[in-house]
């Protein structure tokens, strides 16, 4: 005898709205979907796979040189030439990055950039500066720490992996993102002839960064090579991603100086005079060939083609740096004080002795926030606590006794 089974009114099996109260109900194996539910499902997956970091049209939406100039003037002080060095070759790369591909256009090649000058001048703050107008990923890879593949260290692989985790694996985010290789100098080989032993963390990291900055196919981990061998590989292509690289190259004024006045001898060095070099500001004068002098082989120097430089910073510029930029250090300070209740201000005398003990120790504008911790830690120790105090003035005198108690072999090995 055949069992007689009772048909169910169909309904949505997400929301349970019968058929018809629906416009459509798609039917599946065992259940079914309304359109109301299918339009809350797609919102939801939009955002969800939603990132930060959306890809612009970049032929519209990347500033002119001037504008990004104007940009950067609002957080970075001083460093003119840097900074229309820096606005021209970003404007190019992206104007790069939004050209049609045609067989018969003109292919632009990779705007890659190098910025020497000693430490506390401002190279990362550029570089971070320049993403954050962009609302492109941005990374930092510090060099020192890289070897060649198969040794103790990073592989250069691992640049990559820090730019998919700035873009939250959005590749295609990341394909366009800004990576910063600092301490580039620290990887230049040994001397100026080809090594003849193995170099693992000078010239053989130098041949591995080769491709990565010409443009390529790699397969990146995306939790770092080495302690996750079985994970499954992401490929990003390099094409597209501006490298910046920074560097102290101590020691290479020496080496401008040398070929300054060597093409002095009979010739004009790009027509500059003997009475008219500076021989306070020799960065000025630097060439792809006292890098290739310095140790970074001629394959690397290629691949970075935009040179530019960045001058020690004067009183002058320090002391502005500690008022003016948007995210000046004395801002700062006064913002976190006034999270407590207290206001905080400084006497120019005050900022005057900080910017001499930048100066004194060699610390660059880096150093200037050191220089404050130290003046301010017992303030910041004790103020909280008490109730009454509701302001604090930066005398001379002040800093001066302050910073007198901090240790100062500790604060320059600090910094």
């Amino acid at each position: 005898m055949t069992k007689m089974v009772k048909k169910t009114q169909e309904h949505c099996s997400f929301c349970g709205r019968e058929k018809a109260d629906t416009t459509i109900l798609v039917s599946g194996i065992e259940a079914q979907i309304c359109n109301f539910c299918i339009e809350q499902a797609k919102i939801i997956v939009e955002e969800e796979s939603n990132h930060d970091f959306e890809t612009p049209d970049y032929a519209t939406s990347v500033l002119k040189p001037s504008e990004i100039k104007a940009f950067l003037d609002t957080y970075v002080i001083g460093q003119e030439e840097a900074k229309r060095v820096l606005a021209v070759a970003v404007y190019n790369h992206y104007k790069r990055i939004a050209q049609k591909q045609d067989e018969n256009e003109v292919e632009i090649e990779k705007s890659n950039i190098v910025l020497v000058g000693e430490t506390g001048t401002g190279k990362t703050l550029l570089a971070r500066t320049i993403a954050r107008m962009l609302h492109v990923p941005f990374a930092i890879a510090d060099a020192t720490v890289l070897t060649e593949a198969g040794y103790v260290g990073e592989d250069v692989e691992s640049i990559l992996t820090r730019l998919l985790q700035a873009a939250d694996y959005n590749v295609a985010a990341a394909e366009k993102g800004i990576i910063f290789i600092d301490e580039l100098d620290k990887i230049a080989r040994k001397s100026d002839n080809p090594s003849i032993t193995r170099d693992v963390s000078g010239e053989g990291v130098q041949q591995a960064l080769l491709k990565l900055l010409e443009g390529t196919e790699v397969n990146v981990p995306p939790q770092g090579g080495r302690k996750h061998p079985e994970q499954k590989m992401i490929s990003v292509n390099t094409k597209n991603i501006l490298f910046i690289a920074g560097g102290a190259f101590q020691g290479i004024d020496k080496i401008i100086a040398t070929r300054v006045r060597t093409n002095m001898v009979g010739y004009s060095f790009a027509g500059v005079k003997d009475d008219n070099v500076d021989k306070e500001h020799l960065l000025q004068y630097i060439s792809p060939s006292d890098l290739k002098k310095y140790g970074l082989i001629p394959e690397i120097v290629g691949r970075l083609p935009v040179l530019t430089y960045l001058n020690p910073l004067d009183r002058k510029a320090l002391k502005r740096i500690l008022t003016e930029p948007r995210n000046a250090l004395t801002k700062q300070f006064i913002k976190l004080f006034d999270m407590d209740g207290i206001e905080l201000s400084f006497e120019n005398k005050a900022l005057d002795f900080i910017v001499e003990k930048s100066i004194e120790f060699k610390l660059g504008a880096r150093g200037l926030r050191s220089i404050i911790e130290a003046i301010l830690i017992d303030a910041m120790f004790e103020l909280p606590s008490k109730k009454r105090v509701k302001s604090l003035i930066i005398t001379h005198d002040y800093a001066q006794t302050k910073f007198g108690k901090a240790s100062l072999s500790k604060l320059k090995a600090a910094v």
